[in-house]
């Protein structure tokens, strides 16, 4: 006897969703990315959302050569949330994009509080070592709210191969 597959509410805004189980192909650009946003399912509750983006990548601006980031995304949305495979494609769009660590970093978090509009976001780009030096850039939208638990990023400072 076959079973039937549960069917599960569908989020509201969901259908306007033009790339979420769609054949897509990576942006050219950062700038030609859409970053798309689907309702909050709890706007009134204060909760902190979580990316990690252990393999980002961009390049050099002067050199061409790829530079290589672990990001940490940390939001508490208000009326809307992120749509996460618009985020993967946006991300990608910075493989080809030529920018230092930390343009690229602050404008990742410029384009998600334009999209969002969230509560609150700050975002860590922890850059792999360029010259022998690594860059570690930082940026947050304001202070915290009051009652959101703030996590450790949990990446560690970097270590070369001591």
């Amino acid at each position: 006897m076959a079973r039937k597959a549960p069917t599960a509410g569908k989020a509201k805004g969901v259908e306007a969703l033009t790339q979420l189980g769609q054949a897509t192909t990576l942006p050219a650009s950062p700038e030609a990315a859409v970053l798309e946003t689907v309702a909050n399912p709890r706007p009134k509750q204060l909760y902190l959302v979580r990316f990690t983006a252990p393999e980002f990548t961009s390049l050099c601006p002067m050199t061409g050569q790829p530079d290589f980031a672990h990001l940490v995304i940390d939001y508490a949305p208000a009326a809307k949330i992120v749509e996460s495979k618009s985020l993967k494609l946006f991300l990608g769009s910075f493989r080809n994009h030529g920018a230092f660590h930390e343009d690229c970093t602050v404008n990742v978090a410029e384009r998600l509080i334009k999209a969002m509009k969230p509560r609150w976001l700050r975002i860590g780009g922890y850059w792999y070592p360029r010259g022998g030096i690594p860059i570690d850039v930082f940026y947050q939208s304001g202070p915290a709210p009051d009652g959101l638990w703030l996590p450790d990023q949990g990446v560690p400072p970097y270590r070369g191969r001591g």
